[in-house]
């Protein structure tokens, strides 16, 4: 075998480890990193026969590294180096290389925080920035700093930017290894429109295994587009010496052994596989790559509260990671179903888990780790606030931690099943109720995807049936119709798992009435009430809907284990169990609240006061509420003044006229209390709630005087100058006492018979004599034949044209040449 290129930078490596303590490694593929950098190790002295832990983000990756380095040393695996991953591990005593998942070394940090056995933690592929990855070096950190200064803490990646690291590692030195890559010819075959990608891809792959030797390694987002894919290569037919190996996370182990490995028959492979095969695992005889471009991830929707799985492009790392399987062992080509303008414009980089996922996992390691604010620990990316805070919410409803984040006994055992914190809380849970047996088959369940076969649309969301198969596949190994066999396997090993890990005993008899209670301690923000038709409202406030009618849309209550959040204004719910009212009652009565609600109705014109049973959004039961507080209903009615706008109050002709002249008085004086609809309404408490005493509806509202009101606004010297600034009557020359219009308050109206205002020489004034008054001068009909404020101007040049037409029409009536000099008169003519 030729040397590694990591070869050349070892002794540096272990120089920079022998005389500090953290270092970063930033060595491209193909370099040999994950398999020698621990092996190099073993024999320093500052290891002191302590362990090597190294943290691969994936299973595969970490039994296949451990595989290969205990074939290096001629060993069985278990020996030197060994494995551990959840349900599976293989290490003995003399173990001295521990290759581990990530969330196995949060496990030992969490037990032992000193870590006395082990002497270094290497973090390989850390540029994958998982959640567990980010938050175990977090930890060790934090050991380091406190309990074991000679930790020694190694990064490995091939794409990372190795400057923040190091310096998070207390300014690490940085060792930069050139991968051993051969020539990758690169090519560009876009997705038509309207093609479907299983079909692009069996086209590329036809194409690219005619042109170049080698195995292919075709890159999808998840098993469903590998089934499809499958499904379409054998119908378009594969070279006889083809064989197609899918590969993902829940393939059993030996299928997945048989996509990494050389095929027994040297039959050329065709490697169907997810991300799991992006990085850390070297694949013999793999020379093409065809990359849809696409990978899954979960999110988590800051809107909902809920996590939802997304697919999305890939960034310009990932897609430069895969397209170098094709060159680890010899030259090789990349076909990308992209085109070449696109890759441009990819992210250059995958967005950090923590900065996307649902955070109560980790706010549940923290507190078990005793801290309470994520900004102590040293994050490469400190988790976001907002969504810490919505995962410590989780953890309060789920009883973990208390109100100050503190964590609570229970939460202790829930951290210390290494599970979701939901299904750890329904563990728990079902454990007390003697249904243990049940609550572990759906929290493995809940890890799997979906067993049943066939279209999401199409399945029916009820869990019972899944869980029923999962029963019938223990106790007889038979397959239910429509299920998946070799996720069923994959379940029942992961129930018995969880079984072993609580000591729940193997006899207890599953009551399947209870599903939908258990679901409920692991969801209580989803219990949902029937809303008819399948639709539902969920105690979080949120409204779903089954994708189809079925047997649960007849359910009264139910609690939906997974919802789809993405599509429509209703989120799908893709599994769910009926709960009853009963358990609901018995099992949620600490979460449930009796509310008095006073507030204004509408369609009642009035205050409605009801004691409400509420289970956070849902209204559980409602009776009317006897004596009421009765600020309580002042306040309700305010709001209900409030809804229907200022004009419900009794506004008489005096109230509306004062409440105008104090308008016109503020306009002057902005001291004075502004009457706009708007001031009024945002004013109520303090100029009308005294005077709503024993009322609750409109028509009590009728009875209010708001002349009166309005007038205890002003004191006895604002009220003695509103009436000498802006009466309400002015007397005319005619001895009429005329009101004044004050419904524009920049123009107020004086509306008079013209003849009673004869003898007048200029317009009458207010406020002062600062503001005239807009005559409307009405005929003897009462009818305006001329709108001025210049009165004296109207008798020089208007009156004469307005004479002749009045005369013509009322000749009866006196019409004096000179009106200047003329007798005003309310009659026909002067006395």
């Amino acid at each position: 075998m030729n040397e590694l290129p990591i070869q050349r930078v070892l002794p540096e490596l272990l120089d920079k480890l022998r005389t500090g303590t953290s270092a970063v490694l930033v060595a491209e593929p193909g370099a040999g990193k994950t398999t020698q950098v621990p092996l190099a190790f073993l024999n320093e002295p500052w290891l002191s026969g302590r362990k090597i832990i190294m943290l691969e983000p994936r299973r595969l990756a970490a039994r296949s590294a451990a595989e290969y380095m205990s074939r290096i040393l001629g060993e069985s695996i278990g020996g030197t180096v060994g494995y551990r991953v959840r349900m599976d591990s293989r290490i003995s005593q003399h173990t001295k290389i521990e290759v581990v998942t990530e969330g196995i070394l949060t496990r030992m940090l969490q037990s032992d925080p000193e870590l006395e056995e082990v002497g270094m933690i290497i973090f390989d592929e850390f540029h994958e920035r998982n959640l567990q990855g980010d938050l175990g070096l977090a930890l060790a950190l934090e050991s380091k700093s406190v309990l074991r200064e000679d930790l020694r803490i190694l990064v490995m990646s091939a794409t990372l930017e190795a400057e923040p690291v190091a310096d998070l590692l207390g300014d690490a030195p940085v060792v930069v290894c050139p991968g051993r890559q051969f020539p990758v010819e690169t090519f560009y075959r876009p997705q038509p429109a309207g093609m479907k990608l299983e079909q692009q891809m069996a086209a590329v792959i036809i194409e690219a295994a005619a042109a170049h030797p080698g195995d292919v390694l075709a890159f999808l987002p998840g098993a469903g587009e590998i089934r499809r894919l499958q499904a379409q290569l054998e119908r378009g037919g594969i070279q006889a010496d083809g064989v197609i190996r899918p590969l993902y996370g829940q393939l059993p182990q030996l299928e997945q052994d048989a996509a990494v490995r050389p095929d027994p028959g040297n039959r050329r492979k065709i490697i169907l596989a997810t991300s799991i095969a992006e990085t850390s695992l070297t694949i013999d005889g793999v020379r093409i790559v065809v990359d849809s471009g696409l990978m899954r991830t979960q999110l988590f929707s800051a809107r909902t509260g809920m996590p939802y799985l997304a697919t999305d492009r890939v960034s310009r790392a990932s897609a430069d990671q895969r397209r170098g399987r094709a060159g680890r062992t010899a030259p090789g080509a990349a076909y990308r179903l992209w085109g070449a303008e696109v890759q441009d414009h990819l992210r250059p980089r995958n967005q950090p888990e923590i900065l996307a996922t649902d955070l109560a996992p980790l706010a549940l390691e923290l507190a078990a780790w005793g801290v309470r604010n994520p900004r102590e620990l040293q994050f490469l990316d400190p988790p976001p606030d907002a969504a810490f805070e919505r995962g410590r919410e989780v953890l309060r409803r789920l009883g973990a931690v208390d109100q100050d984040g503190m964590i609570t006994t229970r939460g202790k055992q829930m951290a210390e099943l290494g599970m979701h914190p939901r299904l750890a809380a329904m563990m728990l849970q079902a454990k007390e109720m003697g249904q243990g047996g049940l609550g572990a088959a759906i929290a493995a369940l809940l890890q799997e995807r979906d067993i049943m076969r066939g279209n999401a649309l199409e399945r029916d969301a009820d869990i019972r049936t899944r869980i029923e198969a999962i029963f019938l596949w223990e106790q007889q190994s038979t397959a239910a119709e429509h299920t998946d066999a070799a996720a069923l396997k994959r379940i029942v090993q992961e129930s018995r798992h969880i079984r072993k890990q609580l000591g729940i005993p193997a006899g207890e008899k599953p009551d399947m009435g209870k599903i939908g209670l258990l679901l409920s301690f692991a969801y209580p923000d989803r219990i949902g009430q029937s809303r008819g038709d399948g639709k539902f409202l969920l105690a979080s406030g949120r409204g779903v809907e089954l994708p189809r009618a079925q047997l649960l849309s007849r359910s009264s209550f139910l609690t939906a284990a997974e919802v789809d959040d993405q599509k429509g204004a209703e989120g799908k719910i893709w599994l769910a169990a009926p709960l009853s009212i009963q358990d609901l009652l018995q099992y949620h009565a600490n979460e449930i609240e009796e509310d008095l609600i006073v507030e204004w109705d509408s369609s009642l014109a009035g205050v409605k006061a009801r004691n409400q049973v509420n289970l956070g959004a849902i209204t559980l039961r409602v009776s009317p509420a006897a004596n009421p507080d009765p600020e309580r209903i002042a306040s309700a009615l305010l709001a209900g003044i409030r809804a229907e706008g200022i004009e419900m109050l009794p506004w008489s002709k005096p109230s509306r006229q004062l409440r105008q002249r104090l308008q016109l008085m503020h306009l002057a004086d902005p001291t004075w209390p502004d009457m706009t609809e708007q001031a009024l309404l945002e004013s109520l408490e303090q100029w009308l709630l005294p005077y709503l005493h024993g009322m609750k509806s409109r028509a009590d509202l009728q009875k209010l005087q708001l002349a009166s009101v309005l007038d205890q606004m002003l004191g006895w010297d604002r009220r003695s100058r509103l009436d000498r600034e802006i009466p309400t009557h002015i007397t005319v020359p005619s001895g009429s006492r005329i009101a004044i219009d004050y419904s524009d308050p920049l123009q107020p109206v004086l509306a008079v018979k013209l003849q009673e205002m004869f003898g007048l020489h200029e317009t009458p004034r207010i406020g002062h004599g600062k503001i005239p008054l807009t005559l409307h001068l009405l005929s003897p009909a009462q009818r305006p034949v001329q709108i001025t404020s210049d009165l004296a101007n109207f008798w020089q040049s208007g009156y004469f044209e307005v004479k002749k037409e009045l005369k013509g029409r009322y000749p009866k009536h006196y019409w004096p040449d000179d009106p200047l000099e003329a007798i005003p008169t309310r009659r026909t003519r002067p006395q």
